[in-house]
């Protein structure tokens, strides 16, 4: 009689869940599907690669007592992992796994290099333990314009980027070069693209990192140069990642410079992403930059709060994961200035949880923020700052930052300004941008208020020092 795989898995999940605590039972085994069974190999599908590593490290044992209960001594477990290895990534891929031999100890991340012809590894797919990979596409399936939460931070470059992907070289947005910080979207912005694109099976990904294509030129500069630069101006599309790397790199530069040519002279669309402006770039010949100026160049800035809260809710909704609002909200609130950091930020978090064996609340969310974030991102931000008076005199935020003119709304924001003064290196006219377009004559105004009232009222001494205790446990 055949086995069902869904009605084996929910008879191991009911005896995983009387082994581990809800919390964690919820974060882990919730989200897993099973696939198929056959040959007493199950296979399931977990959501990505850190969920794997996280139950060979912590569940494996488990695991293994409870598939030899179900599927006899010769039981088998099979993943099916789904990668989220940014620039690298592949599509979801299957590896088998003996747990008869496994060990609960962290196996170590899959990273595949990224010239694969010219790899000095015999065999760089095969990891210790485990069977054959397979590797079918540069472009990482999760990385969609669905999935890149829009906001005033990225809309030109989401727009730009959305418009070439449903014209490629149709539109004035060519070049369409996309720059900004780390961690900020560039990456998933190019993925995107070049999902729309994505070539068939047996054809080339139009989507190459700057670090590869230079792999590419060296590899074959001596032996087959013409036959690399004709490789390169086949393609309809082409989309070259961190385009930094090329600085310095005179020979691979110069070849770059005819593929841009061509492509761009015969219609086709170049979309190149950069950590920094075509201004700031150095090391770059020059006819190169101005190439760079002739489309759109679109940047992308750190997120505002509203986007960063959405960002969190993306990730917890494509995660199955269920985190307390105000954990979201003080995640947003403290890590600001790269998404890369905030969602790992989240997952860190739950793993803490998980490993503790403890329910995700703020004060966990405090303890692992200050392990996580670095001393010199510890700076509590101005946004911040106006929550936690805000909600201290019960006081919507937008009422903050309106004109305003109440006793209590205008104490609270004299407040809010004086901690911004006092707690972050922000200028007195950024934060007077902050408190409701305010001046930084205003600012100062508002300082010399409060500490003016500190000496002289009692009450309001207290209600700064209740504030101070508050934010120094940020």
């Amino acid at each position: 009689m055949k086995k069902d795989p869904e009605k084996t898995w929910e008879r191991c999940l009911a005896v995983i869940r009387d082994n581990v605590n809800p919390q964690s039972f919820k974060t882990w085994f919730e989200p897993i599907k099973a696939l198929k069974l056959s040959e007493n190999v199950l296979t399931i599908q977990v959501p990505s690669q850190f969920f794997y590593e996280w139950l060979e490290e912590h569940y494996i044992t488990l695991l293994k007592k409870i598939i030899r209960k179900e599927l006899g001594a010769d039981g088998r477990l099979e993943y099916s992992i789904i990668t989220e290895n940014g620039f690298q990534s592949a599509q979801p891929y299957s590896v088998k796994m003996p747990t008869s031999n496994a060990r609960e100890t962290r196996n170590p991340s899959v990273a595949l290099p990224i010239d694969v012809a010219n790899s000095p590894i015999k065999n760089p797919f095969v990891i210790p333990g485990l069977r054959k990979i397979k590797v079918e596409s540069h472009l990482n399936a999760n990385y969609s314009f669905d999935t890149f939460i829009e906001g005033d931070c990225n809309r030109l470059a989401r727009s730009a980027g959305y418009a070439v992907a449903q014209k490629p070289g149709g539109t004035a947005f060519n070049p369409l070069l996309i720059y900004g910080g780390v961690g900020l979207g560039k990456t998933h912005l190019a993925h995107a693209i070049g999902r729309d694109q994505e070539a068939p099976p047996g054809q080339d990904d139009p989507y190459v990192p700057a670090e590869k294509f230079t792999q590419h030129h060296r590899g074959g500069e001596e032996q087959h140069r013409g036959d690399f630069t004709q490789f390169y101006q086949m393609m309809d599309v082409l989309l070259i990642d961190d385009v930094q790397f090329l600085a310095g790199k005179e020979k691979t530069q110069d070849v770059f410079f005819h593929v841009f040519n061509h492509l761009h002279q015969t219609g086709k669309q170049l979309v190149i992403t950069s950590d920094k402006a075509p201004v700031e770039m150095a090391g770059m010949e020059q006819r190169l930059l101005s190439r760079f100026k002739w489309g759109l160049s679109a940047d992308l800035q750190t997120p505002g709060l509203e986007t960063r809260i959405a960002i969190l809710e993306k990730k917890m909704y494509a995660e199955g994961i269920e985190l307390p609002k105000e954990v979201v909200e003080y995640l947003a609130y403290s890590i600001t200035t790269n998404i890369r950091e905030l969602e790992g930020a989240m997952i860190s978090l739950i793993a803490q949880s998980s490993l503790n064996k403890k329910s995700v609340t703020l004060d966990l969310a405090k303890q692992m923020i200050d392990k996580f974030v670095k001393n010199t991102a510890r700076e509590v931000s101005i946004d911040y700052i106006q929550k936690v008076v805000c909600d201290y005199f019960d006081l919507p935020i937008e009422l903050l930052k309106s004109k305003t003119r109440k006793r209590e709304v205008v104490q609270a924001r004299q407040i809010a300004m004086y901690f911004a003064k006092k707690m972050t290196t922000s200028s007195l006219a950024n934060i007077g941008a902050h408190c409701g377009g305010k001046d930084h004559a205003t600012v100062l105004h508002a300082c010399r208020t409060v500490n003016n009232l500190s000496e002289t009222d009692k009450q309001f001494r207290g209600y700064l020092e209740d504030l101070e205790k508050k934010l120094s446990l940020h």
